[in-house]
Formats: C-alpha cells, structure tokens, sequence
C-alpha cells in the first residue's frame, strides 16, 4: 500500500508533463524559426555527447579499478 502512495502521484506527474508538452507543442506551432529548431538539436545532441562521455568515463574507472579504496592495482 506504501508504494501505492508514491506510485500514483508519479504517474500523475507524468501525465501532467505530457499534458504540458502537448499543450506547449500545439500552441508554439510554427512560432519556432530554421535557427531555434538547430539551436534545439544542436543543445540535444550536446546533451547525449556529454551524458555518453562521462558515462563512458564512468565504466572506464569501474572496470579499471579506480573506484577501489585502494586505486588501480
């Protein structure tokens, strides 16, 4: 029932934000000019190189054992 209490307002939350989403979509329309939509996807992509960097960098130092309390062996 715990779990129930949390699950609940999460999915509400979710759908709040599609909600939104789909709201701001439809009312902003063509509003967005060619440089905005590259500014968007320049700043996504930017986004998914950064995240897959350090995530990259995150496994690196797992598997090399610089996340050990001792350092690498």
């Amino acid at each position: 029932m715990k779990s129930l209490w949390l699950i609940v307002p999460l999915f509400a939350l979710l759908i709040a934000s599609f909600w939104f989403a789909g709201e701001t979509w439809t009312r902003v329309g063509d509003a967005v000019p060619f440089w905005g939509w590259f500014a968007i996807g320049g700043g996504v992509l930017f986004s998914v190189v950064i995240g897959g960097g350090l995530m990259a960098l995150m496994f690196y130092s797992a598997r090399h054992g610089y996340d050990d309390p001792g350092g690498p062996q």
